[in-house]
């Protein structure tokens, strides 16, 4: 099998070229070699190269800068995916779009399901809600499989676990409080586990909306005093902040975003054959495989 990568110098992007099942033949892109804001660089790759499937691991996700840079926004997370989707649509190829738990409204209060109706809040949800409408369209359920997922990090990258990991340095040697918004909810997922998905959806050829995050839930401020606790147990922290629950308000941004975004994942858990993981495990793998490399 002949696999297309985008986003390859990106977070999940190397998860996936580190869990890379060893008969696939990967030809991994980072931006240097495709642009994804170019419709016809993404188009001429396609062509070029006639995958069996494309991986789009690449988006643009500077959620608060998405609202300043509206075309570019929309031109890596939606003109990407339907340039993609419309040259494998003539090559014969399937498409992976990865998605996120932004494209939901977060008003319901309980978990979201692969095939309820979107209602982004901003510029970045609205983008990937337009990718993923793109290829459904083009390409078809059969052809196309949609996966999202929720609150993504890694140990590489930048991501809320690494930044909290150097604030809570920061502020627990001056002795300052660590204030995290507490009224956001979904689940914290680790690339490792995203990336075992990613290839399991190929090579079970699972198709249509599906979604992919840890088991369990959390608030950012949960998030942030586990990523302390379990930063000291791996070693990366002598003791953490204190970390003070606040709320939205408190903590205004440019983009708005949905205060429960928890994606229910059951039918796609069965469909890829793998177990959960709770969002505190997936932490502890990431945090002991910084510690190693350090």
């Amino acid at each position: 099998m002949r696999v297309l990568l985008t986003g390859a110098n990106g977070q999940l992007g190397q998860a996936l070229m580190v869990a890379k099942p060893k008969p696939i033949e990967l030809i991994a892109c980072g931006r240097a070699e495709l642009d994804l804001a170019s419709p016809q660089a993404c188009s001429e790759a396609v062509r070029f190269y006639r995958p069996d499937w494309v991986l789009n691991a690449g988006a643009y996700t500077a959620v608060d800068k998405a609202e300043s840079e509206p075309e570019l926004a929309l031109a890596v997370n939606a003109g990407a995916p339907a340039a993609l989707a419309e040259a494998l649509a003539a090559s014969g190829g399937r498409l992976l779009q990865v998605s996120t738990d932004f494209v939901f409204n977060g008003a319901q209060g309980f978990p979201y399901l692969p095939h309820q109706a979107v209602e982004p809040l901003g510029i970045y949800g609205i983008s990937k809600a337009r990718g993923e409408a793109a290829v459904l369209e083009l390409l078809g359920p059969q052809l196309s499989c949609v996966l999202r997922t929720s609150w993504l990090y890694g140990p590489i990258g930048k991501n809320f676990c690494l930044t909290m990991l150097r604030l809570h340095g920061l502020k627990a040697e001056s002795g300052e409080p660590l204030r995290v918004v507490a009224d956001q909810v979904a689940c914290p997922t680790h690339t490792a586990g995203l990336a075992e998905a990613c290839w399991k959806v190929l090579a079970n050829e699972v198709v249509g909306f599906q979604h992919w995050s840890d088991a369990g839930a959390a608030s950012w401020y949960d998030f942030a005093v586990a990523i302390g606790e379990l930063g000291v147990l791996a070693g990366l922290l002598e003791r953490p902040a204190l970390v003070v629950p606040i709320t939205t308000a408190e903590y205004p941004t440019a983009a708005r975003r949905p205060c429960y975004s928890l994606l229910d994942c059951s039918t796609s858990r069965a469909a890829l054959g793998l177990e959960p993981v709770h969002w505190r495990d997936g932490l502890l793998k990431v945090l002991s495989c910084i510690g190693t490399s350090n």
